[in-house]
């Protein structure tokens, strides 16, 4: 395809041009261009100083007719480009370079304006269904215009605001818009939006920012949120691989200790069900703080034998 759209844009190349545009060998840049020919496509070669590649009497194909908005759903179906697999980035990168100068910078926002985390909340189980106004937000995003924003928040109470919208987030099954606003950079659930009309005006876009660094950090603060209790404990190494199963992103994993056990943090939302998940585990860890995840292990030890205790 970007062999085909740059004989399409310079009427003639060499084997040459294609291999240095698409950064390939001249050896695959001619088999490519074989392969059109075999494929139907009416090109072939003149040989000889001045020769090159050319489409039959500058025949064209249907993408030629390719429109901004056709570019862009090309890049989209090819997926977020920080999910990506290195052969499809560099498949991207290669159809970028073979675009015609006005569609380059939209492909390129189109491959970057999405990040997928598959990642629930939880246990959250909510609809999959793609949100009212996604299309329109994913349109602003990739067109970098503001967006003049209706927004419902969880306690039912409706605002609007001017936003300056980044990016887009699938986490699990649901939807959200990475925006700057006059407060900050600000995340806003996509199925709460109420509203989304472009205002026209260009989006302040920080020219370190990465949609999906800025996604990583924003989880990392909700999740801290969510579960704000730490349990400090050490583990036997061999009990790691059932906290790494019982507890999963709410561990992080410290270093040795002397006595060759392994320093562990868990998190969770309340002290004393973290007290009761960590209970099962008296034969791996030993919790040492805090002392109000202690003294609820001290009670459900105490309850235990007496309720089991013969």
């Amino acid at each position: 395809m970007a062999v085909l759209l740059l004989l399409q844009r310079r009427e003639q190349v060499t084997a040459a041009e294609v291999a240095r545009e698409l950064e390939i060998s001249e050896r695959t840049a001619r088999r490519d261009l074989d392969a059109l020919g075999m494929a139907g496509v009416p090109v072939y070669s003149r040989q000889g100083r001045g020769g090159g590649w050319r489409l039959m009497g500058g025949a064209r194909t249907d993408l030629s007719g390719l429109t901004a908005g056709e570019v862009r759903a090309l890049f989209l179906v090819a997926g977020p480009a920080s999910a990506a697999t290195p052969a499809v980035r560099t498949a991207l990168r290669k159809l970028v370079h073979a675009l015609p100068e006005p569609f380059r910078a939209q492909a390129e926002a189109a491959a970057a304006s999405l990040v997928t985390d598959p990642q629930r909340w939880g246990s959250s189980r909510v609809e999959p269904r793609p949100p009212r106004f996604l299309d329109e937000l994913q349109d602003a995003v990739i067109r970098g215009v503001q967006v003049r924003l209706g927004y419902v928040d969880r306690d039912r109470h409706e605002t609007e605001r001017t936003v300056h919208p980044l990016g887009i987030v699938a986490k699990g099954p649901s939807w959200y818009l990475v925006s700057h606003t006059e407060a900050g950079r600000r995340t806003f659930r996509i199925d709460r939006v109420s509203s989304a009309d472009p205002t026209g005006d260009p989006v302040h876009r920080p020219g370190d920012f990465d949609l999906a660094e800025s996604w990583r950090a924003i989880a990392d603060e909700v999740e801290r949120r969510r579960t704000p209790v730490e349990a400090r404990a050490v583990c036997a190494p061999q009990g790691i691989g059932v906290l790494r199963m019982g507890f999963g992103d709410r561990l992080v994993v410290g270093g040795s200790t002397t006595d060759g056990r392994i320093e562990v943090v868990i998190r969770g939302n309340d002290e004393a069900i973290l007290a009761g998940e960590l209970a099962g585990l008296v034969e791996w860890i030993d919790v040492t703080g805090p002392p109000a995840v202690r003294d609820h292990l001290t009670s459900i030890g105490k309850m235990l034998v007496e309720r089991y205790a013969t």
